[in-house]
């Protein structure tokens, strides 16, 4: 006699697995695919953080090369246009604060999921 399995006379519920079952499948794929979104677009962000970084240390040598290169004029063009990098320097620094805060949120969000 061949033994055909336990599946053929018992209970659809008694033999579908975990994967088997379409509301679980459904529940953990979304969830592993909403931290697997988020894992992506935090690795996104950390890359913009870091060129975002050499574009700051970029402005502070342009900086640092235009007080160089006119070191003692006292032209306000030139005093408006170090004093320009310098913002612009700053406000990087504060964009790389808020996607910081951003990766943050999104990891506590992917931690309770």
């Amino acid at each position: 006699m061949i033994d055909i399995g336990v599946h053929v006379n018992a209970p659809a519920a008694a033999v579908a697995s975990e994967h088997d079952h379409p509301e679980g499948d459904k529940s953990m794929a979304g969830v592993e695919e909403v931290r697997a979104g988020i894992a992506l677009a935090n690795q996104k962000a950390s890359e913009s953080v870091a060129a975002l970084q050499q574009a700051t240390l970029s402005l502070e040598e342009a900086q640092q090369a235009l007080a160089n290169a006119t070191q003692g004029s006292g032209q306000e063009e030139i005093q408006h246009a170090y004093g320009m990098l310098a913002e612009a320097a700053q406000s990087l620094n504060g964009v790389q604060g808020t996607i910081n805060a951003s990766i943050t949120s999104a990891e506590n969000y992917a931690g309770r999921l």
